[in-house]
């Protein structure tokens, strides 16, 4: 049985145990499931929001890829990632990743990765709103979110 890519990029927020749950009612040989979920902090109280924009098409092929990246790499059973976009607050779910495999090193492993490329490669920018209600800037890419996924490469 193939194993099946979910990847949806939605304004809505998604439930964790539901996309879970479907992973896991679909197959009978799963012995690991490990999720990822990110959330919107609020950086010590100086922001009231993170607006999340994508590249529409682009952004869900980019995961897409990587998703099935990850399950021929690692022998996952299923991969699903969503990412919000749109406006959230502190404690908004922005993104989720799902790996399920037979052992729990693949799941580990694969989810790992999934967030690694997705940080890096996935069309996706954000601007921070300030709590003070000055004008908020675009994040730049993080150096550190480079060298995560450089991990992937050395090997």
């Amino acid at each position: 049985m193939a194993a099946p890519v979910t990847v949806r990029v939605q304004r809505d927020d998604f439930d964790i145990a539901a996309e879970v749950s479907a992973i896991c009612r679909a197959r009978t040989d799963i012995g690991a499931v490990v999720t990822f979920s990110g959330l919107c902090r609020d950086e010590a109280g100086a922001l009231s929001a993170l607006e999340l924009e994508h590249y529409p098409g682009m952004a869900e092929a980019e995961i897409e890829r990587i998703c099935h990246e990850a399950v021929e790499r690692f022998g996952l059973q299923a991969a699903t990632a969503i990412h919000r976009f749109g406006r959230m607050e502190p404690g908004a779910n922005i993104v989720l990743v799902v790996a399920a495999s037979p052992h729990r090193q693949a799941a580990f492993d694969g989810a790992n990765f999934i967030m690694d490329f997705l940080k890096t490669s996935a069309p996706f920018w954000k601007k921070e709103h300030h709590a003070d209600g000055s004008a908020g800037d675009w994040v730049s890419a993080k150096d550190a979110d480079d060298a995560a996924r450089g991990r992937w490469t050395s090997r």
